[in-house]
């Protein structure tokens, strides 16, 4: 008899389990691919100015996962972008002459722009090449745009730099 109260909960598990697999191979199916090339010498993917392999791996993967968010709305279902990111420079720097209360404090300035290099290739569903450069996204008046991002987001500049990159990148070929 306790057997039959626990069998919708399990049915509905089990409903819920197929669903996941259903979708599995539709999130395999990734519309970017993001390559970090050599991470550790990025210019300060970092939260102190002495470095943190965690903190950088943590903020990569966040960023990864804002670009492959965003791409969502620029590139066409088929097509297929693959996003090398040779270097991330975030907003702001540290300024240890501030004096030792400061050194691990990054100070946001307009002289201190976030910039992203990077590598791109845009290919149809049977390979075609249909966009590919190299750029070094930056934007000087970072801080005189309105920005969508919580102010306690670390990546907030850097998150607003890549919706620029589509932007002007991409715009005209989502259909």
């Amino acid at each position: 008899m306790k057997i039959l109260r626990f069998l919708p909960l399990v049915s509905l598990l089990a409903a819920g389990a197929a669903l996941r697999a259903a979708d599995t191979p539709a999130a395999n199916t990734s519309l970017v691919d993001v390559i970090y090339v050599h991470p550790e010498n990025f210019t300060d993917v970092k939260d102190t100015s002495y470095g943190n392999d965690r903190v950088r791996d943590e903020y990569l993967a966040e960023l990864k996962q804002h670009i492959e968010s965003e791409a969502k709305h620029y590139i066409p279902a088929g097509d297929h972008l693959t996003l090398r990111i040779t270097d991330v420079k975030m907003a702001g720097d540290f300024e240890p002459w501030r004096g030792p209360n400061f050194i691990d404090v990054r100070i946001v300035k307009s002289i201190y722009p976030p910039r992203i290099n990077l590598e791109f290739s845009l290919t149809d569903a049977g390979g075609k090449v249909l966009k590919q450069g190299q750029e070094h996204v930056t934007n000087l008046s970072f801080l005189d745009e309105i920005n969508i991002y919580f102010p306690d987001d670390p990546l907030r500049y850097e998150k607003a730099l890549i919706d620029y990159w589509f932007r002007h990148e991409f715009s005209r070929l989502k259909k």
